[in-house]
């Protein structure tokens, strides 16, 4: 049974599933890792000034992300620049919706209270630019070394 469940796990991965089970998973071990200091998240090092630029203008900055809530919570919380959790105003994850569709950055929107001609949404993914501009979200596409497009 343990060796069914760990098989299907990897092929989860190896088809880059964006499941909220897997992804649930990944961030149970993830916080040990992280807890245990054997991992720090990496930003490229342009990000940090940049949100820390647009938090300082006033704007409110949220992750939407494959990765869980508590995941991202790691990530920006054991980071190699720190706990910069507090740059984040908010997290979504897949519970709110998957990120190839619209309804997904509305509920997003009716969830800070902010019409979504009000957001910028930064991506590396097409099909995520697409369902968020479907929306009515402005986009950025983010070419990044290793991106995915």
């Amino acid at each position: 049974m343990i060796q069914a469940v760990v098989d299907n796990v990897y092929w989860q991965m190896s088809l880059d599933r964006k499941t909220t089970a897997l992804k649930q998973l990944q961030g149970h071990m993830w916080r040990a890792a992280f807890k245990a200091g054997h991992m720090k998240a990496e930003f490229f090092e342009d990000v940090v000034p940049a949100v820390r630029k647009w938090r300082e203008a006033g704007m409110k900055v949220y992750v939407y992300s494959s990765g869980s809530v508590e995941a991202q919570k790691l990530l920006f919380g054991h980071s190699t620049e720190g706990d910069i959790l507090e740059l984040v105003d908010g997290h979504f994850d897949t519970k709110i919706g998957h990120k190839v569709e619209s309804e997904s950055y509305q509920k997003i929107a009716s969830s800070i209270g902010c019409s979504t001609n009000n957001i910028l949404f930064l991506t590396d993914v097409s099909r995520e630019a697409s369902a968020a501009e479907e929306a009515g979200v402005h986009v950025a596409v983010v070419v990044r070394p290793g991106t995915q497009g």
